[in-house]
């Protein structure tokens, strides 16, 4: 049996052959079937009998569970595991909705149907509210119009962060329930 050259231990994945720690394993042949526990050596041969990789499975068991493998096909499948995972995954994003304290009934209409679009989406909403002019010294009708706010979105959304100024405007964040 001629010995291939070692190669540096797998960084990231399962070890698999001579980069088995283990003195012993349970073995699993490629039909799924258990061949029980066995010295990782005769295992390695009977792998390699079978054209295949010795490949740990579960490596915290005890003694560590080893399967015959394609160790290539197997880190492949793995890799486009974790890809569809990461893929499906669905990120939380911040929206912005921006009003003016004296605003109309029905742009407010038109607004509060995005912002329920928004967190039926999953994502968080930000309510800014413009102050022009004379208009910053009544900061009391913004108040209430986000007051507002959140009586109307109260159902599906929960305040984040309570409103508050920040220089000319007035910020309050909702998130969905």
């Amino acid at each position: 049996m001629t010995r291939r050259p070692l190669a540096p231990p797998p960084i990231n994945g399962p070890r698999f052959n001579e980069f088995i720690v283990s003195p012993k394993v349970r073995v699993i042949d490629q039909d799924g079937e258990n061949l029980g526990v066995m010295y990782t050596r005769e295992a390695m041969e009977q792998a390699n009998a079978v054209g295949l990789d010795l490949v740990e499975v579960s490596p915290n068991a005890d003694p560590p569970v080893a399967k015959f493998l394609d160790v290539g096909k197997f880190k492949y499948e793995a890799q486009k595991k974790a890809n569809a995972a990461r893929k499906s995954q669905k990120t939380q994003e911040i929206k912005e909705i921006k009003m003016r304290p004296n605003i109309d009934d029905h742009d407010y209409d038109t607004k509060m149907k995005k912002v329920a679009e928004f967190i039926g989406e999953g994502d968080k909403v930000k309510i800014t509210l413009r102050f022009r002019g004379r208009e910053l010294s009544h900061g009391q009708l913004g108040m209430a119009l986000l007051q507002r706010v959140q009586a109307d979105i109260a159902e599906h959304a929960k305040v984040e962060a309570y409103p508050r100024m920040e220089g000319r405007q007035m910020l309050m964040v909702l998130a969905p329930k």
